[in-house]
């Protein structure tokens, strides 16, 4: 689907590892929690969210870059784990209208091209009152989200096409197809928002409008 990015890929776990090891456990085990049924992650990365999920989890992930996908490929193995990954893309997921009990999305909406469109296929594929669970950094406020501005072209560069100054969290607050559950913003460097949301029974005013 896309040739990717294979030095990024090659880097990337080596690169999050002190993450991974400290601050990110938190957050990918409350991504995880509790969920049951058929669960979709979208941008799946090289895998760490693998060995959060329940077993009894039916767990389906897309991940569009073919380096990473084969290293999440690698980490399926290693962890004896159930894992049904497919090349897609978040703005075009091959799935049926209603046909997930949770979507996970663990640090991707900063690097897919229409994060917009991406939000809008999480809608389609998510059941009625089925859950959106999100972890993303964002742009930061004041003199940072400024920096955050002047570096952004840089950084999408090197950095395998990641959106520095992206406010996702506005994106996914202000949608009326999700009832928000939970939202939490944490400050820093690079800002981290995590949450929660519950897919509107009637697709919000976009579904009455047709334009989900």
């Amino acid at each position: 689907m896309t040739d990717g990015h294979p030095v990024v890929a090659r880097l990337y776990d080596t690169v999050m590892a002190v993450p991974e090891r400290t601050m990110l456990p938190e957050h990918r085990e409350a991504l995880a929690d509790g969920l049951s049924g058929r669960v979709l992650e979208i941008g799946a990365g090289t895998g760490a969210m693998f060995s959060y999920y329940d077993e009894g989890v039916e767990l389906h992930a897309v991940e569009p870059d073919p380096h990473m996908r084969k290293q999440a490929s690698e980490r399926v193995t290693e962890l004896g784990a159930s894992v049904e990954l497919s090349d897609a893309s978040g703005e075009s997921l091959p799935y049926d209208d209603n046909s997930f009990d949770a979507v996970v999305a663990s640090l991707v909406f900063c690097t897919i091209p229409d994060h917009e469109a991406a939000l809008s296929e999480v809608a389609r594929v998510l059941k009625p009152g089925g859950e959106f669970r999100f972890l993303e950094h964002v742009r930061a406020d004041g003199a940072l989200g400024h920096a955050h501005d002047l570096l952004a072209p840089a950084w999408h560069t090197v950095a395998g096409g990641c959106h520095l100054n992206r406010e996702t969290g506005v994106l996914f607050r202000e949608d009326d197809r999700f009832e928000l559950l939970s939202y939490e913003h944490r400050d820093g460097v690079t800002p981290m928002v995590r949450g929660r949301m519950r897919r509107r029974g009637n697709g919000g005013l976009r579904g009455v409008l047709g334009l989900d």
